[in-house]
């Protein structure tokens, strides 16, 4: 059972100087744990993302470590203070060396 990662973000496009926006984060990603079997009795190698960063004009502003715990699909949300305009870039890297980005632009006024 292996889905197609693919990461979703919601970030307002607009915001005033110094306005707290909520930024969400999706990726569809299966996070096998290396604990279950196939149907053939062998064990399903351990896939998971095991960090995910948000930089803002080049600068990360935030960070998580993730762990087998985490359940499939991923959701990540946390806060960011508009002040100035620029390009948000949002990172997840896999176990097994892969890397899934998004971008999105945010204009303050």
């Amino acid at each position: 059972m292996s889905t197609q990662s693919k990461p979703r973000v919601r970030v307002p496009t607009t915001a005033t100087k110094g306005e707290l926006i909520e930024i969400k984060t999706l990726i569809s990603h299966d996070m096998e744990t290396g604990q279950r079997n196939d149907s053939a009795g062998k064990t399903i190698p351990r896939r998971i993302i095991n960090r995910f960063t948000a930089a803002f004009a080049g600068k990360t502003f935030f960070e998580a470590d993730w762990h087998p715990s985490i359940s499939a699909n991923p959701y990540q949300s946390f806060f960011y203070r508009a002040e100035q305009s620029g390009e948000f870039t949002f990172t997840w890297k896999d176990d097994d060396g892969s890397e899934y980005a998004a971008t999105a632009k945010l204009t303050v006024a």
